[in-house]
């Protein structure tokens, strides 16, 4: 049986992705292939695995797990939890990219035993952090500080070295990437390019699912709080709390990953740019806002899901 690792990242539509497997999920299994979301390796399946302290028993209880889906005739298992690669929370508080991915993929693959293949869906990084702190922030996470979005900035780190970190991690794998730009709410041929299947379900609805929340929203969490809502700024709908100069470095970044990734990666990863026969993704453009861009018509990136 393939085991193929669907790894997020977080805000890049990995959640409408879970989603569209759980609703077609008996085509799936009709076709041989099975699907492991959060709501199975979160309940306790998981326990342990990604830390040091994993023990065989833990490693094994994945073993008959992964056994029971090869006996009900899974030719290949989707396993999709983006928590796998380690958590917004620790991103945000270290102000890095995922800074321990190839320690937790290797204690994964530790208990998965080889991995076919594994699939990363990347975001433009001023849009990366702009959902991921709109959305940590009505769960308890304190207003970013200067210093820290400054930080997130100036980090050397992009897409480029996670996966070069993967790619140590799992090197009998084929890694494969998409931009959520393009992908985003196209979870069927998102399957398929992590797969290679040529025929997939379809997904007639294509919603997206778990969107970010927007300023309106995000000031009401601030004034429940007793906190000042103004400092998100002005304007109306998404929050960008980086400068615009600021919004720009981070870009610059992302288009530098992604002229590596169309360049060949250095051979560690294979990247996917153009779903066959779809249109990217479009959505409305966010209001001006006293910190941030005004506007993003000298970009056009994508301001969509999450």
């Amino acid at each position: 049986m393939d085991i193929i690792l669907h790894l997020g990242a977080h805000r890049s539509a990995s959640t409408s992705f879970q989603r569209y497997m759980r609703s077609v999920g008996a085509e799936l299994n009709r076709q041989g292939t099975g699907f492991w979301g959060p709501g199975r390796t979160r309940k306790g399946l998981f326990h342990r695995i990604d830390s040091r302290d994993a023990r065989d028993r833990d490693r094994g209880r994945v073993q008959l797990a992964l056994a029971g889906a090869a006996q009900r005739g899974a030719a290949r298992l989707v396993i999709s939890d983006e928590n796998m690669i380690g958590t917004m929370r620790r991103n945000i508080a270290r102000a890095d990219l995922y800074p321990d991915i190839g320690e937790r993929l290797a204690r994964f693959r530790a208990a998965f035993g080889p991995v076919k293949r594994a699939h990363l869906q990347i975001r433009a990084l001023d849009l990366y952090w702009a959902s991921a702190l709109a959305f940590c922030l009505p769960r308890g996470m304190p207003l970013p500080r200067t210093e820290g979005l400054q930080a997130m900035v100036q980090s050397a780190r992009g897409w480029r070295g996670v996966i070069e970190d993967m790619a140590a991690a799992l090197p009998e794998t084929e890694i494969t990437v998409t931009p959520f730009e393009r992908f985003a709410g196209q979870p069927d041929r998102l399957l398929a390019a992590m797969t290679g299947l040529a025929q997939v379900p379809r997904d007639g609805l294509r919603p997206w699912v778990n969107r970010a929340p927007d300023l309106a929203t995000l000031r009401c969490v601030l004034t429940d709080r007793g906190e000042p809502a103004m400092a998100l700024g002005f304007g109306e709908g998404r929050w960008m709390p980086f400068l615009p100069d600021q919004a720009a470095a981070l870009r610059e970044t992302y288009q530098d990953d992604i002229y590596w990734l169309r360049a060949g990666a250095m051979g560690l990863a294979r990247y996917e740019d153009a779903p066959e026969g779809a249109e990217p993704a479009k959505t409305g453009l966010p209001a001006a806002q006293a910190r941030g861009p005004t506007d993003e018509t000298d970009h056009r990136r994508l301001a969509g899901a999450g």
